[in-house]
């Protein structure tokens, strides 16, 4: 990134991987990702599913926020950037859609894959799709990601409340609930068996590596034979993968509490510690 004449001009990425933004949802956090938005961009980019939470949130939140986010990405697109959308479980009403038939709301004028093959620059080649395919077998139903919507939205609501009652430390802070459900889902995958049964599709596809989003749990590491990358969320950890030029992957945290750049008006990209050549 870079500020010219006051304006903020997007570092150009390779390639950047996003998943999980859950726009509609109660739990997005569009604030995070506007401001990373403003701050990068990339010749390919990657919506790793789960973009649209549309169909099955308790109460839909969409607003103006929302609006510029897919503003953004049409505009990106027509400028000759590279989207390519994999379905998520929480958009899956995207399949079989022609582009044009989208939703007004969600209407980005390109067509949905369930899975592509990625080439890095460094020629890596990595299966990019967005891992709920490798769920427990009765978490593939879709009455269970309704069920999910409406229970985390209701959770979240309850959350806003307290902060509303000025029941948390700090305008920005986690709150308990919040909290709960980061920890919940990390016990709950603590087994990593998602990760091993996602590097197997990689391998029998002669994959080097995987990428996918889903888990909500960020990583990058080359534990199980093959590389194993998340992209994380935008719920609760606000977390992307990006591509340097000259193959490296690296995840990156939106580092919404930390202090703007001289002379940006937003929040700072900050890496994980996880950078893989």
């Amino acid at each position: 990134m870079t500020v010219e004449a006051g304006r903020v001009v997007p570092q150009v990425h390779r390639t950047m991987f996003l998943s999980d933004l859950h726009l509609g949802a109660q739990g997005c956090r569009a604030d995070a990702i506007l401001g990373f938005l403003a701050q990068n961009d990339a010749e390919t980019i990657y919506l790793v599913g789960d973009i649209f939470d549309i169909w099955d949130p308790l109460i839909l939140n969409w607003g103006a926020r929302q609006d510029r986010i897919v503003e953004i990405l049409r505009a990106r697109a027509a400028a000759g950037r590279r989207l390519v959308y994999l379905l998520g479980n929480h958009d899956r009403a995207l399949a079989g859609l022609a582009a044009e038939a989208w939703p007004a709301r969600a209407r980005l004028g390109i067509t949905v894959e369930r899975q592509v093959e990625h080439r890095a620059a460094d020629g890596m080649r990595y299966l990019v799709l967005h891992g709920d395919i490798c769920d427990a077998r009765w978490l593939r139903f879709h009455i269970c990601t309704r069920l999910g919507s409406r229970a985390d939205g209701l959770l979240r609501l309850v959350d806003s409340g307290l902060r509303a009652l000025r029941l948390r430390f700090g305008r920005e802070a986690r709150g308990p609930i919040e909290l709960l459900l980061r920890g919940l889902n990390t016990v709950f995958y603590r087994s990593h068996s998602h990760e091993r049964r996602l590097v197997a599709l990689a391998e029998a596809a002669g994959c080097d590596g995987i990428i996918c989003g889903h888990f909500h749990l960020a990583a990058l590491h080359d534990d199980h034979r093959r590389r194993y990358v998340n992209c994380g969320d935008w719920t609760d950890n606000c977390t992307a993968i990006v591509e340097n030029w000259d193959g490296r992957l690296r995840l990156v945290a939106w580092d919404a509490l930390g202090a703007a750049p001289e002379g940006a008006a937003t929040p700072a990209l900050t890496p994980t510690g996880a950078e893989v050549a």
